[in-house]
């Protein structure tokens, strides 16, 4: 096993080693590290007193996360995806989990060529939390639900705007006499219209007149719907996707299944699959079940996992470890 080999699989979240474990460790406690410290930064007397321990931590910060996203480029071509040296390599660091490597550190690298705010500097720092989406199952199905339901919430957003546009015209013709610093124009009616319909209501701007308040209730009742559409969406797109990662393990354990026997390699393989899918033990447990019980039929004689005909021989007990 090559060098380039070894490190691939350290890094690689998904490695079921020891070492590739700490490795992980440590990244997110440097990532949880760093944003902590971005926060103290901020208090004035803190930085004051304590600014070479902050500033020293930051240069071992940006050297370690320079690193850790050298040698990723590096053994990208481990990956079958990215096989070709530099082809490959390069659509590597055009992904996004690349993309968030590099931007955690190259703000740093930047201030020795332009004249960047230091308070802007540390916002762009926050962008290193980022980085645990690579090692949090949670994070990982956001982004997957988000990107699947992507053109539902463009849409989403699309009917929102032209429901603000439309809230801040009629306001506009209602109470631009009776309070023109408030509504002289409809890009100043476009804030009551937005926390309005977005149910925020701050209460700063509210409308005096009788058609203004009536028209205020609509939009409010409306802001209702507008504002349960993208929780709606969001929540089928997860109930859609666990579903599909079922589906998907479902069909990893019928070929493991298929001869009655879970071998050691296809329990190791079935395990890598539950940990890549981010699915529980106890829901693989209970998906392990009912295919069992599939196979087993009403009368105990065992089915094809395929055809489900008899195939007249009895299922050689689990052999299925629970921690699958």
């Amino acid at each position: 096993m090559s060098l380039r080999h070894r490190l691939y699989q350290l890094l690689d979240h998904r490695h079921p080693s020891i070492s590739s474990k700490a490795v992980d460790l440590s990244i997110m406690s440097l990532i949880l590290l760093n944003v902590v410290a971005v926060i103290l930064e901020s208090v004035e007397e803190l930085y004051q007193r304590y600014h070479l321990w902050f500033d020293g931590f930051e240069l071992l910060s940006v050297f370690c996360f320079s690193v850790e996203y050298g040698l990723r480029v590096w053994c990208a071509v481990e990956n079958p995806s990215y096989r070709d040296p530099f082809g490959g390599r390069l659509r590597y660091m055009l992904t996004p989990m690349a993309l968030v490597d590099l931007l955690a550190f190259l703000p740093f690298y930047l201030t020795m060529f332009t004249s960047i705010d230091t308070r802007f500097l540390r916002v762009l720092r926050l962008i290193r939390v980022f980085k645990l989406t690579r090692y949090s199952d949670a994070l990982d199905l956001l982004m997957t639900v988000i990107k699947r339901e992507s053109s539902a919430f463009v849409s989403a957003i699309f009917v929102m705007v032209i429901i603000i546009i439309f809230a801040a015209s009629g306001i506009y013709l209602m109470e631009h006499e009776a309070q023109p610093q408030a509504f002289g124009s409809i890009p100043k009616a476009i804030w009551w219209a937005t926390v309005t319909l977005t149910t925020v209501g701050y209460g700063d701007v509210v409308p005096v007149t009788v058609w203004g308040k009536a028209f205020g209730v609509l939009i409010t009742l409306a802001g209702v719907g507008m504002a349960a559409m993208p929780a709606g969406i969001l929540a089928s797109g997860f109930s859609a996707e666990l579903q599909n990662r079922r589906e998907k393990y479902r069909l990893k354990l019928r070929e493991a299944l298929a001869d009655g026997v879970i071998s050691r390699a296809e329990f190791e393989a079935l395990k890598s699959t539950r940990k890549e899918l981010g699915l529980e033990e106890e829901e693989a447990r209970l998906l392990l079940d009912e295919e069992q019980s599939l196979l087993r039929g009403r009368d105990g004689e065992q089915y094809c996992p395929h055809c489900r005909r008899p195939i007249h021989r009895p299922l050689q007990g689990r052999q299925f470890s629970n921690s699958t």
